[in-house]
């Protein structure tokens, strides 16, 4: 199963990036192959979590495929954990969380495995999407000097 995990250090605050991250209304704006993103609902978990399930439509040229996910927003904790509910994976997993290391900084850790359902996609898809997922946590952080500003290092 393929899978990718990083950690950056940012010059943003953890609470910034974890609004930004949990902002997934605006992913088409900037995350790889991202057509389009629904919310189904949005409800609170009764733990301070909030709950998100979400429509995801990625497109690369004649490739377009949706899947549902449920995102869980961990303020307390900061960190999003994205559990995958159907659509074309097999299966999928997605956590973030976010370190402060300074008052204007922090350690973000992105991690994603994931297995396409269908052969034929994976041999299709598979490398596009490794080069896009590899580049997520790059695009959140051009994103987030966009909506905060850069910051020196």
């Amino acid at each position: 199963m393929p899978q990718f995990s990083t950690t950056r250090r940012v010059q943003h605050s953890a609470s910034d990036m974890f609004d930004l991250v949990a902002d997934v209304e605006r992913y088409p704006q900037f995350v790889p192959l991202c057509q389009s993103l629904a919310v189904r609902r949005r409800t609170k978990d009764g733990e301070g979590r909030e709950v998100v399930v979400a429509d995801m439509t990625v497109a690369y040229k004649f490739i377009r495929e949706t899947f549902t996910s449920r995102v869980t927003l961990d303020r307390t904790n900061l960190s999003i954990l994205v559990e995958y509910l159907e659509g074309p994976f097999r299966r999928m997993n997605n956590r973030w969380s976010f370190r402060p290391v300074s008052e204007n900084s922090c350690e973000v850790e992105f991690f994603l495995a994931y297995e396409l359902r269908s052969r034929a996609l994976a041999v299709l898809m598979g490398s596009v999407f490794d080069a896009a997922f590899r580049r997520f946590a790059a695009a959140f952080e051009r994103r987030a000097d966009q909506v905060y500003g850069a910051q020196p290092a």
